[in-house]
């Protein structure tokens, strides 16, 4: 008797509840599904509803409604992210690329201003990308402790506007990683499109450099030979310089078009601009045949074409992009400066270069010639002055350099997506029919009221 109770008790531990284990798979069936008919959604939906890209709307409030952001362990982030990763890997356009960049900069602009970590949630590995881990302590350290509701309206209260931090959902460890990766991608198409441009337009400034031979033609003043040969090289400068141009629309027109955030427009460009001073200045200062006085003609009216460039694109657009070319700017004013040999080493230095160092400008000084008029450079003065300086800042500083060094970094913050776009609103974006035909999907229909 003993030896048949201890049969009974054995089966009531361990034979199973199958009418509950029966409900939980299906459960996680329907679960399985929804996941699914979402992820091919994201992947062929790439609709702009009202200027906002639908399927980050549409993915952020499903995970929303499925409390995805609240679960310990979820495939769902990890499927979005290959998505994601796949199709900027197979993108082949610019187009492509910017519709990736405007999705997934909306979708973690609503995660930044929905989700705060938890302590058990910041223990994040750190990644190889040193740039990507600094965005992301950052992140972690701006998180601010408050308590929250977990309903579905928390996730929307505060998306017009600024996040109200008492309806933040304190997200665990799966969603912390995912806001992670989506920080990752946003760099990643970023530098994609930026370095795109920058190899774009670095074939066409080799030819920006330098004015063409014709143009530098030794002539008397007024013959035709030196009109015609001044001719020549101002259109061959136009033709090149508004090639650069043509490169710079396109690329706004791209991401325009794509409704990429102003914001991140503006540092594409800044850091494009950049480059060309990059390179411009360092040309110029590594080969002495173009720091002569026609050639310093030739560069500043290619510089005023993209200064008229930045002038039409506005602001909002071209951002600080005309102040990146400082160093190019100021040694071409040197370039064509008439009557040098009169100008002191603080006026020089003060005035007409305040951005350049003291080596750079001795470096321009010595290497200018004038092949237009034949007048003289710096007084000699000057040049010894400086040749004294520049000896003495090599002996305390060893390893500077007269080039500039070009920045590859990533300028994008946490804190800058935060502030992208405060007015966009997920709530009223339409779902495509694979989803508003679906009964699993109706909460897509149902618009927040406050």
């Amino acid at each position: 008797m003993d030896t048949s109770l201890e049969n009974l008790k054995w089966e009531e531990v361990v034979v199973p509840p199958i009418k509950n284990l029966s409900k939980q798979q299906s459960l996680t069936d329907r679960q399985q599904e929804n996941h699914d008919i979402l992820i091919k959604s994201l992947a062929e939906d790439r609709r702009y509803d009202n200027r906002r890209p639908a399927a980050a709307c549409i993915v952020y409030k499903s995970l929303l409604h499925w409390h995805s952001f609240e679960a310990e362990k979820t495939n769902i982030f990890d499927r979005i992210i290959h998505t994601i990763r796949s199709s900027v890997e197979n993108a082949e356009s610019s187009g492509e690329l910017a519709y990736w960049l405007s999705t997934t900069s909306t979708l973690l602009y609503l995660l930044q201003n929905t989700l705060k970590a938890s302590s058990s949630s910041t223990k994040v590995p750190n990644r190889s990308r040193t740039a990507t881990g600094n965005l992301f302590n950052r992140m972690v350290q701006n998180a601010r402790s408050s308590s929250s509701g977990l309903g579905i309206s928390n996730g929307y209260s505060g998306m017009v506007g600024r996040a109200d931090t008492t309806s933040m959902i304190e997200a665990k460890y799966p969603a912390v990683r995912f806001k992670q990766q989506l920080t990752a991608y946003v760099e990643k198409i970023y530098g994609t499109m930026r370095d795109s441009l920058k190899r774009e337009i670095s074939a066409i400034l080799t030819l920006c450099i330098q004015a063409p031979r014709a143009g530098r033609v030794r002539a008397s003043r007024g013959s035709l030979k030196s009109i015609h040969s001044s001719a020549l090289s101002r259109q061959a400068s136009s033709v090149h310089w508004q090639n650069i141009v043509k490169c710079l629309n396109h690329t706004l027109e791209t991401m325009n078009n794509n409704y990429v955030p102003p914001m991140i427009i503006r540092k594409t460009f800044s850091q494009v601009f950049a480059f060309m001073n990059v390179q411009l200045f360092n040309s110029l200062l590594l080969r002495r045949e173009c720091c002569s006085f026609s050639n310093g003609e030739f560069l500043k009216a290619g510089l005023q074409e993209l200064e008229q460039w930045c002038s039409r694109t506005t602001e909002e657009y071209a951002g600080t992009s005309w102040d990146e070319l400082q160093h190019i700017r100021q040694a071409v004013g040197f370039l064509v400066l008439h009557q040098k040999s009169h100008k002191t080493l603080e006026e020089i230095t003060d005035e007409l270069c305040p951005v350049l160092s003291i080596s750079q400008i001795y470096r321009i000084g010595t290497m200018f010639w004038d092949d237009k008029y034949g007048a003289q450079g710096l007084s000699q003065e000057v040049i010894g002055n400086m040749r004294t300086m520049t000896t003495d800042d090599s002996i305390t500083t060893p390893n500077s350099s007269f080039l500039l060094d070009d920045d590859s970094s990533i300028p994008i913050s946490l804190d800058d997506i935060a502030r992208l776009m405060l007015d966009i609103n997920p709530t009223d974006v339409e779902p495509p029919p694979l989803l508003r035909q679906n009964s699993q999907f109706h909460f897509l229909l149902q618009q927040h009221t406050d």
